[in-house]
């Protein structure tokens, strides 16, 4: 694979704040990359001077081996953005939002009414095509961002935190329609979410904190670097755990015994398999490397 995205010590200041600090990281084509922060840790800044709405302090931006100084037009045509907050007229129908987005490609016609069948079919949008954008629910109104960014087949899609807010139905249909699309189009993603499940599917996950990057690998990489494992072990009694002398908690009705990787987990159960007769071992979640790496929940909170 190529890099689509290259992104090298880059800056960019607002007055006394850096809000991007040295930052340097890249994206293949056609893979799913999760950039993760708090808000205010610069990823929004990012995908800012990414998207060519901002400029840069000093540092280099390439996408797809094109400068935004000098081709900003250019990669504008390539990238497709589902912002946090619908950006969709709402005065104006889905069908007539989606025309006005398309004709910005030069798409009409046959060309425009063959791309927005795809996207229906995709996103389920047949029976909302002639209602009012400002009448739909919160969920509807975000499939129509979705078809809006997809209209003209972006090779980079952009989704800034994509299902904040949405019910688990629609957060389905979001993400099973962009493995669809990279499957289909070997669509690049560009993610930043507050859902750790989401990011676990990433090929690539880039952390950031107070404008500079602390971590970054696959999801496995960072689990296997910042993260044990964890056995958990049911029907068990507490006084059993306690003659073994490991490290647990109690939670609900079962037991979480805290490992350093799955090779001591194997080594426990082997030496007492008297008390290992139902369990289960897991890695650590994307959470706890998120709050590893640099100690806050992902919605801010300190340790």
């Amino acid at each position: 694979m190529s890099k689509i995205i290259e992104i090298g010590n880059l800056n960019k200041s607002f007055g006394e704040i850096k809000a991007v600090n040295d930052l340097t990281f890249s994206v293949e084509e056609g893979e799913l990359f999760a950039f993760l922060g708090v808000n205010g840790a610069g990823k929004s800044t990012t995908i800012s001077v990414i998207c060519g709405q901002l400029k840069r302090d000093s540092g280099s931006v390439m996408i797809d081996g094109k400068n935004p100084d000098t081709d900003g037009d250019t990669i504008k045509r390539i990238l497709g953005v589902v912002f946090q907050n619908c950006v969709l007229d709402k005065q104006l129908t889905v069908y007539d939002n989606l025309v006005a987005r398309a004709s910005l490609y030069g798409i009409t016609g046959r060309d425009f009414e063959e791309r927005l069948s795809e996207l229906v079919e995709l996103l389920d949008l047949k029976n909302l095509l002639k209602r009012t954008v400002g009448k739909l629910s919160g969920g509807q109104r975000r499939r129509i961002d979705i078809a809006r960014a997809l209209i003209h087949k972006p090779k980079i899609l952009v989704l800034d935190e994509p299902t904040t807010g949405l019910d688990p139905q629609t957060r389905t249909c979001v993400w099973k329609v962009v493995h669809e699309l990279r499957k289909r189009e070997n669509m690049t993603v560009f993610l930043t979410t507050h859902y750790m499940e989401e990011a676990l599917d990433a090929d690539h996950v880039v952390i950031i904190d107070g404008g500079k990057k602390v971590a970054e690998g696959s999801p496995i990489q960072l689990k296997n670097q910042y993260t044990g494992d964890y056995i958990y072990v049911y029907d068990v009694n507490e006084e059993e755990l306690k003659a073994i002398d490991v490290k647990y908690e109690k939670v609900s009705d079962y037991f979480r015994i805290a490992v350093k990787n799955t090779a001591e987990a194997t080594e426990l159960i082997i030496k007492h398999p008297q008390l290992f007769t139902d369990y289960e071992v897991l890695k650590g979640k994307m959470d706890d490397v998120f709050l590893a790496v640099t100690g806050k929940k992902l919605t801010g909170e300190q340790k």
